[in-house]
């Protein structure tokens, strides 16, 4: 059994509560989609998914650091095969659009994961990709002890990319799903 560690970057409300856009929270819409992957993931017999948030309303950490510090933690004590972080983006431009992919380096075998990810977000919600980049200094990719992505969704500021987030998280979350299986097979 493939164990997967999903991360709902930020909390709904500091510390660490994440971008805003078109009145939304990032927080909010990471976590509506990590629920949903987990559930496709656990209803999966070669997967076993828990989630960083278990309630919308659910802080972790007293700080950004602690934060941080949580959900790696969490997904080292659990024994996590892969450790996937979910965000949206944000860019004072509101046209800016699409998704992306963070690992702690590009010899990662995170890589073709979040590569992959990325793919399946395509292919079900249209979100063109931007690329995967390595980024070994974000904290949940350097904690972590097992192959780790962070993936940016999509422009909490670009007006349909939210709107699309918002309304049917579900579509997200089988992109990524999608994504997911078709990297182990």
């Amino acid at each position: 059994m493939i164990k997967i560690f999903i991360d709902q970057g930020h909390n709904p409300r500091n510390p660490n509560s994440g971008a805003e856009g078109n009145g939304l929270q990032e927080g909010d819409l990471t976590y509506r989609i990590g629920i949903k992957l987990r559930d496709l993931l656990n209803s999966n017999p070669e997967f076993s998914s828990v989630t960083s948030r278990n309630t919308p309303d659910e802080i972790l950490g007293t700080s950004n650091a602690t934060s941080l510090a949580a959900r790696a933690n969490a997904a080292n004590s659990w024994g996590a095969d892969y450790f996937v972080s979910l965000h949206c983006n944000a860019a004072s431009d509101p046209a800016v659009k699409g998704s992306e992919g963070y690992v702690y380096s590009l010899s990662s075998s995170a890589l073709p994961l979040a590569q992959s990810m990325l793919q399946g977000l395509y292919n079900i919600t249209g979100t063109v990709s931007r690329g995967v980049f390595a980024r070994p200094t974000l904290y949940v990719l350097r904690k972590t002890a097992m192959p780790a992505a962070l993936l940016e969704l999509g422009f909490i500021t670009n007006p349909e990319e939210a709107a699309a987030m918002n309304n049917d998280p579900a579509s997200y979350a089988t992109g990524l799903y999608n994504g997911i299986t078709s990297f182990f097979t």
